[in-house]
């Protein structure tokens, strides 16, 4: 009897346990694959109580929901050769359990690594101006790079990428806070300009208005002495007739006639010495070339004649090659020498 209560609680449990692995139950934001003996059933079960065999399936649950994922900030080069670093989010979501599961391994992880590799490749094709200003485009570009190799062979969606931020170095931020002061600057200068022209075009309507009407001028000149004396102050205003100063205007000597040493000066700035010019080519045209005469050219004083020098007959002897000799009786003693004469080789 005890051995028969004993299999019967053993087959409640048996039936119990097999039960309870029959029957799963799906939420409502998730997908049921069944694996049936390693194999996946091409049937997806849907959110509830859903019933597989207790031997040889297995149920995998695959989430549905959108998943944020915050991409970890990236730091690369621009096209103007600008270094930045930009961080991003994900959204995405599985729209195919069967591929997410099946095809790759941890789809969370690749999902991570394809936005990295295509945030830093979106960095290195845009230029800073378009990250900071031109964001709608950027998060176009860096989901269609991402979203092209995951959807189609992983049965992952990616439905929004954002740029989170995008951190310059500081001499970066010093340069475009100049840059926007002096744009301000200029801003400001082209806006007072403007004021100061539309000012005077309005001064000069109403000037030529007083003009016609010299009562509107003596109007202005008692209202500008009612500002000045709305102030409490201690300044006196003596207002003068605008027809007095006119007055004064027309009773002005004008401008006198030059007289003396300004005459004089200003006679003698406006002469350019055409007269004197005149008369010196007139002289010159006039005026022949003098003719040289006998007594203007002096005469030359005749050379004198060379004397004739007398021919020394010791020279020729001696030219011809014999010495001449001494009379006799006349010798030469010791110490005396020959006497010597002068011969003048000059010719004529």
């Amino acid at each position: 009897m005890a051995g028969l209560i004993v299999g019967l609680v053993i087959v409640v449990l048996g039936i119990l346990i097999g039960l309870g692995r029959s029957f799963k139950i799906v939420q409502q934001y998730e997908k049921g694959i069944v694996y049936r003996f390693g194999k996946v059933l091409p049937e997806v079960r849907g959110p509830g109580l859903a019933r597989i065999r207790p031997i040889g399936d297995r149920m995998q649950k695959v989430n549905m929901q959108i998943v944020a994922m915050a991409v970890p900030a990236q730091e690369g080069i621009t096209r103007d050769n600008v270094s930045v670093r930009v961080d991003a989010v994900v959204y995405f979501r599985v729209v195919d359990p069967i591929k997410a599961t099946v095809n790759v391994q941890n789809y969370m992880f690749a999902i991570s690594q394809q936005a990295q590799t295509s945030l830093r490749s979106i960095i290195g094709q845009s230029e800073m101006d378009q990250l900071l200003a031109e964001r709608e485009t950027v998060n176009r570009e860096l989901r269609r790079n991402i979203d092209e190799p995951t959807e189609e062979p992983w049965g992952i969606r990616v439905e929004r990428v954002e740029i989170k931020d995008v951190s310059l170095p500081d001499a970066m931020k010093r340069s475009m806070s100049r840059q926007a002061e002096a744009e301000r600057e200029r801003r400001a200068r082209i806006i007072t300009a403007d004021g100061e022209y539309q000012a005077s075009k309005r001064l000069a309507a109403a000037a030529s208005v007083m003009a016609k009407d010299p009562a509107a001028l003596q109007l202005r000149l008692l209202q500008t002495v009612v500002e000045v004396a709305g102030e409490k102050n201690s300044t006196l205003v003596m207002p003068v007739p605008v027809e007095l100063l006119r007055f004064f205007e027309k009773m002005a000597p004008g401008p006198e006639a030059p007289t003396g040493s300004t005459a004089l000066a200003d006679a003698e700035a406006l002469d350019l010495g055409d007269a004197e010019v005149a008369a010196a080519e007139a002289a010159i045209a006039h005026t022949g070339t003098p003719e040289l005469g006998a007594a203007a050219v002096p005469e030359v004083p005749e050379v004198p004649e060379v004397p004739e020098v007398p021919e020394v007959p010791e020279v020729e002897a001696a030219a011809a090659g014999g010495a001449p000799e001494l009379p006799a009786g006349e010798g030469v003693g010791e110490g005396e020498s020959l006497p010597s004469k002068k011969v003048n080789t000059a010719k004529r």
